[in-house]
């Protein structure tokens, strides 16, 4: 079978954009991830930077987010890179709206 016949490239178009609808991973436009990572982060930062809410794991994000241990994470990657510790951060304290912010990125973004 070569790549002109395979049914997986001659799909009817109304099927093929069926399949776009449903995957999310098609396209990132229009979702604002960039946005709702830079957000996310700032909650994230409201709470560690206060010493009473930091600790080593959060001074070493700290310092991740930086670049100061190798090169420098984009938002996005280091939320994806940490969301047990980011959301049980956000369930400690309580903050339901972080957790939506976060289950959001996760599903449309991560």
């Amino acid at each position: 079978m070569t790549a002109m016949t395979c049914p997986c490239r001659n799909k009817p178009a109304e099927e093929a954009v069926t399949d776009a609808k449903r995957d999310r991973y098609v396209s990132f436009i229009g979702l604002e991830c960039d946005a709702k990572a830079a957000t996310l982060m700032q909650r994230i930062r409201d709470y560690i930077d206060d010493p009473q809410h930091s600790n080593v794991f959060w001074e070493y994000f700290k310092k991740k987010a930086a670049g100061g241990s190798g090169p420098r994470p984009d938002p996005l990657f280091l939320i994806h890179s940490n969301l047990n510790q980011i959301r049980e951060l956000f369930e400690d304290k309580g903050d339901e709206d972080a957790l939506r912010l976060l289950d959001n990125i996760e599903e449309e973004c991560c």
